[in-house]
């Protein structure tokens, strides 16, 4: 388990016409960066989230705690740069759906592409990394009720996104904010489903795209 593109990608200089490559000081905070979620996904496929500390990680990577919360809030900070990654490539995908596609058949082929690659190891992707991510959230609450808390964060930046595509402000229009919301608690369905019934509903995407369709079909048919 030692694929890296996800956190590779996150927190980079994007590049492009006027843009200057990141100074040697950045790529090694970069680097210190991608070596402590290296560690802390070894660490918790061999010992369980639970059981990992801040300091195993640290000593892993031959720095210091004070070290990682430079980088990391906490060890649940680290476990979710997996989820951040996945929700920027939701975003971006989004972004790049046929602006007349319905809104909820957009959501619905964006996320289950993106789940899809996450599963396959495609787009970067960890498959590894990705199960461990399930396999943790599943065993500690404390790290689900942080996944949590990001889906709701990242809620606003999705409404801004659909009002966008729908040409309305969601500042007086309320569907943004509706169609949102529920996307959110269909992908959160939908992974809660695929862990307490494994296999039940085929993999993760195929239960978030049955999810996701009926949303799309409309919950009274």
């Amino acid at each position: 388990m030692t694929a890296t593109a996800p956190e590779t990608r996150q927190g980079s200089t994007p590049e492009g016409p006027g843009s200057q490559p990141p100074g040697r000081r950045e790529r090694k905070k970069q680097r210190t960066r991608e070596a402590l979620v290296d560690a802390a996904f070894t660490l918790f496929a061999e010992k369980g989230f639970d059981a990992t500390t801040v300091e195993e990680i640290a000593d892993a990577v031959d720095v210091s705690s004070r070290t990682f919360f430079r980088y990391f809030a906490s060890k649940e900070d680290v476990a979710l740069t997996f989820q951040e990654e996945q929700t920027r490539a939701v975003m971006a995908a989004l972004a790049e759906r046929p602006p007349d596609e319905p809104i909820m058949t957009a959501l619905r082929r964006t996320v289950v592409e993106i789940a899809r690659a996450c599963e396959r190891g495609e787009l970067g992707f960890d498959p590894d990394r990705f199960q461990c991510l399930l396999g943790m959230m599943s065993d500690s609450p404390t790290l689900m009720a942080g996944s949590l808390e990001h889906a709701q964060k990242k809620q606003q930046l999705l409404t801004g996104i659909i009002a966008e595509r729908m040409g309305t402000d969601p500042a007086t229009d309320l569907r943004p904010h509706v169609i949102a919301a529920s996307a959110t608690c269909g992908f959160q369905a939908a992974s809660d489903v695929a862990r307490r019934h494994e296999g039940a509903f085929g993999s993760l995407s195929e239960t978030i795209d049955q999810a996701f369709a009926i949303l799309e079909q409309g919950l009274n048919s």
